[in-house]
């Protein structure tokens, strides 16, 4: 018998990790652990301050939210904003001309070398709505709608290389290891269907985002608040159909024992990743159902599939903004669309300015201009933030490499200014802030830091990014990190 519970009293300390150790202690430093932890939750808006039974329950924002749910698109690669949105009269003028000094010494770029030639606007801009916007000819679909649009025309980030900038714009540090912007999101609100993942992931453009699936990963929160990445053909999600031989109550069946096991280990140890898991493995039994039938684009209306541009059975970053729509409409909290290639550098027609970037603008904004009208069309808008961009701009300057002109027009990485837009969701309507200098080289007014776009997606979701916060490691985290201030004039 004594050999029974020592053996017994080993297993028990062999599973308590430092962890469990402070979290079981009722004084000292446990009590101090426990309270951190409590904290955290009560900073992500559980009522009772204890980690949830269930961490997608729908949950209560610091203060009163404008947006319940986001789509955030982000073009990855990084669109010019010079043939866009930003339109530099002054940058005409100087087409092929030498590039000034200024803005070359002391700089860093991701390819030019030597002195460059000054490379003018290829898009025709005009005055758009009541607002006045300017938008060029390359987005005329946009165009009649920005009326509904915030743009920021002094975004400026600390990245120029296009996983790190990817990484700070999505996990608010160019290195890896922390959460996305989704996962804080569903953290810190949960989910509005517990039949849905909280945070979906839909990607385009025939390749994944260069900083991988860390841009939606969920770092050091727990592993239920990771994005869930969806397939526009085939099982939306990989393995979601039952294996040959096993139906549906042998699943159900089956997961009931798995999940029966992790609850009695759970009350040993309480470490709350179990409760991830065993929420996971229930949202899995679910999804078979749920997820199918909301992607499912067969039986919305002829109309609507125009309006979008869709091809029923053909996987395209139109068929992901129509399936946006349908997520949030489902109550899905956060939608991320990745579309794969929007990097100009003019090393071939595809990658060129006047050629390339033209194509994938005319493969998007037809889509994204619907995905506006529609969300407006259902009473949708007003309570979804819509935001657009990449990861940063692009020169005013003409690529070269090695001081060498390349065979089609480009424009290389650039950190000090770009263009980005919001809609919807408590930001204001027609209404553009920030300024660029006369060439669109610099922010000389209203400058956004990526950090601060953060900040305001935050708040516009009911929460204060600065007691937003999760402890890790020693101290508590926030998205934001230890910078960023909310946009405060663009808000409705």
């Amino acid at each position: 018998m004594e050999k029974l519970l020592q053996e017994l009293q080993h297993t028990h300390l062999a599973r308590q990790t430092r962890r469990h150790f402070l979290q079981s202690c009722g004084f000292g430093l446990g009590a101090l652990g426990l309270g951190s932890l409590v904290g955290s939750c009560s900073s992500g808006g559980t009522a009772s301050g204890q980690v949830p039974t269930d961490p997608m329950a729908a949950r209560i924002p610091q203060f009163a939210p404008k947006a319940k749910r986001v789509i955030y698109i982000h073009m990855a690669g990084a669109p010019s904003q010079l043939e866009l949105f930003d339109y530099k009269p002054e940058l005409v003028k100087y087409h092929g001309v030498d590039c000034p000094a200024e803005f070359l010494e002391g700089k860093k770029f991701a390819f030019i070398q030597g002195v460059p030639k000054m490379l003018g606007p290829q898009g025709q801009f005009r005055q758009c709505g009541q607002s006045g916007a300017l938008v060029s000819d390359y987005l005329p679909y946009l165009q009649t709608v920005a009326d509904e649009v915030t743009f920021l025309k002094a975004m400026h980030t600390d990245q120029f290389n296009h996983a790190p900038a990817q990484l700070l714009m999505h996990t608010g540090s160019a290195r890896l290891g922390r959460p996305s912007l989704g996962s804080w999101a569903v953290y810190g609100l949960g989910s509005e269907n517990q039949n849905l993942p909280g945070f979906i992931v839909l990607a385009s453009g025939g390749k994944q985002p260069d900083a991988g699936k860390s841009v939606w990963g969920s770092g050091f929160l727990p592993t239920v608040y990771q994005g869930v990445q969806c397939r526009t053909g085939g099982d939306p999600v990989l393995y979601v159909s039952d294996p040959s031989g096993m139906n549906r109550d042998i699943r159900k069946q089956t997961i009931e024992a798995i999940n029966e096991i992790n609850r009695q280990t759970y009350e040993e140890v309480q470490d709350p990743e179990i409760l991830t898991r065993i929420s996971q493995y229930e949202m899995a039994f679910r999804m078979q159902m749920s997820v199918p039938e909301v992607m499912d684009v067969s039986k919305e209306p002829s109309y609507l599939l125009d309006m979008y541009g869709v091809k029923p059975g053909e996987g395209s970053f139109a068929m992901n903004c129509l399936l946006a729509r349908k997520l949030v409409e489902s109550g899905v909290r956060f939608v991320q669309l990745f579309d794969w290639g929007w990097d100009t550098h003019g090393t071939s027609a595809d990658g060129a300015i006047d050629v390339g970037l033209h194509q994938k603008c005319k493969q998007s904004d037809q889509a994204v201009t619907a995905l506006l009208q529609d969300l407006k069309m259902r009473g949708l808008l007003d309570e979804t933030l819509v935001v657009w961009g990449g990861e940063f701009g692009r020169t005013p300057m003409q690529e070269n490499r090695d001081g060498q002109v390349l065979p089609f027009m480009g424009r290389d990485h650039h950190l000090e200014a770009f263009t980005m837009w919001m809609a919807g969701g408590g930001v204001k309507k027609g209404f553009s802030f920030g300024e660029t200098d006369e060439l669109g080289y610099y922010g000389v007014k209203d400058k956004v830091h990526v950090h601060d776009l953060q900040a305001t997606i935050l708040h516009l979701m009911g929460f204060d990014h600065e007691k937003f916060t999760y402890p890790f490691q020693g101290r508590n985290f926030r998205l934001t990190d230890t910078a960023g201030k909310v946009v405060k004039p663009v808000l409705a």
